[in-house]
């Protein structure tokens, strides 16, 4: 990796940092701002997933746009918007509002394949899911910062100060984005000056061809980036009110929970998934995340069942929670790296928007079926989930070394 290309993956990696910690300062509340407006925990988990459901219909033309017009325009219209919802946060005090901040929050989010995107034009092809990770390590950092400055500014601020100081943040992170972020370098392959630009399918058509061909080898790795990431929000979107039912966190302590996932989820995204994927190249790192979201989505609830005391069910708590962020940081990162290995590089922001809006549809779909299922008993959505992931391991176990090499040498028109 050269020195421009490290240097734009550091101001991007600050720019997803400041974006996650404005996330994580009022997502963790919402739960419990939700319920204290009277909401049943089924209306949660579709607040919840308003936010999914706007990224849903948002990111496939993010990811278009971004290939007309390029990846910076796109991610600094998206943090924009993205200020514009926290501040609406600040100001809710009814369920409808807060329906609305997340649907302009999920639109602003509709990015994240623009982000990807952005790595693959500047980072070559086999320092990709080290890249990715690094990326995702700096959203963990702000997985790990937010949500504690959201309770602290929940406990000495009150009910507005979350909402408000995120969109302070947010507003200056378009400013800082906007002053050191360079546009990305793309490479669509060698051409005569004459020729035509590569030729690209209709965004429906290439969602109908992950339909259609669940096989092939960039629409097999969709479906399990989907229905990984299914289970995973599923958990997500019942967690803060389990904890708060069982454990009896509120508003002022949930943050520190999510800061300990996120500081797991640093570790492993900064220090460890690149040696890992190394070792066992990016298709073992999918089954051994797939085989960690298992575990540890089925053992959550373990500790409640057990007579121990309190403390010792935090720590047994503790340990097991400590499965899920280390299954998502193997199986998100290498997945994602596979699709931007095996997809063409002239439709790789349309390529990484049809994953985000796959993704985005587990989004919508895990947190309202774990809604439902938490209203019959609080166990079942994460036992679900878990159920749900060892799908995701058989279809990581369909994967095989050969695919990268067949599909790199069509001709991407031939694919188009």
């Amino acid at each position: 990796m050269n020195s421009s290309a490290l240097k734009q993956l550091w101001v991007l990696m600050a720019t997803v940092f400041v974006d996650m910690i404005g996330f994580l300062l009022v997502t963790p509340l919402l739960p419990f701002y939700a319920t204290n407006l009277g909401a049943r925990p089924i209306v949660v988990t579709l607040i919840l997933s308003a936010f999914s459901l706007a990224q849903l219909l948002s990111a496939p033309f993010w990811g278009r746009f971004s290939d007309r017009y390029g990846r910076r325009p796109a991610l600094l219209v998206g943090l924009g918007s993205s200020a514009v919802a926290f501040a609406l946060f600040g100001l809710a005090h009814s369920i409808w509002m807060l329906f609305l901040f997340r649907l302009i929050q999920g639109a602003g989010g509709g990015t994240t394949g623009v982000v990807q995107a952005y790595v693959s034009d500047s980072v070559p092809p086999e320092k990709r899911a080290e890249a990715l990770g690094w990326i995702s390590a700096a959203t963990n950092a702000g997985v790990m910062v937010g949500p504690a400055l959201g309770s602290l500014a929940a406990k000495h601020i009150g009910w507005s100060g979350p909402g408000f100081v995120a969109a302070v943040l947010c507003t200056l992170n378009v400013l800082s984005a906007w002053k050191w972020l360079p546009e990305s370098k793309r490479d669509d392959g060698p051409r005569e000056a004459s020729a035509p630009p590569p030729r690209r399918q209709p965004l429906l058509k290439s969602v109908g061809q992950v339909l259609s061909d669940p096989g092939s080898p960039v629409s097999l790795l969709i479906w399990i980036y989907a229905v990984g990431m299914l289970a995973f929000m599923g958990m997500n979107g019942v967690l803060a009110l389990y904890l708060g039912k069982v454990y009896g966190v509120t508003k002022e302590t949930i943050g520190y929970f999510y800061s300990y996932i996120g500081a797991i989820g640093i570790v492993m995204r900064a220090v460890l998934l690149g040696p890992t994927v190394r070792r066992f190249g990016e298709i073992g790192v999918t089954r051994m995340g797939s085989l960690s979201l298992v575990l540890g989505l089925a053992l959550i609830p373990i500790p409640a069942l057990l007579d121990l005391t309190r403390m010792e069910r935090f720590a047994l708590l503790a340990l097991i929670v400590m499965l899920v962020p280390v299954g998502t940081a193997l199986l998100f990162p290498a997945t994602t790296a596979l699709v931007s290995r095996r997809g063409a590089r002239a439709e790789m922001g349309q390529t990484m928007g049809v994953q985000q809006a796959f993704g985005s549809t587990a989004r919508v779909v895990g947190p309202i079926c774990a809604g439902w299922l938490y209203e019959m008993s609080i166990k079942a959505p994460f036992w679900a989930a878990a159920a749900v992931m060892l799908a995701t391991s058989f279809l990581t176990s369909r994967l095989t070394e050969e695919e990268p090499a067949r599909v790199a040498a069509e001709p991407a028109a031939d694919r188009a």
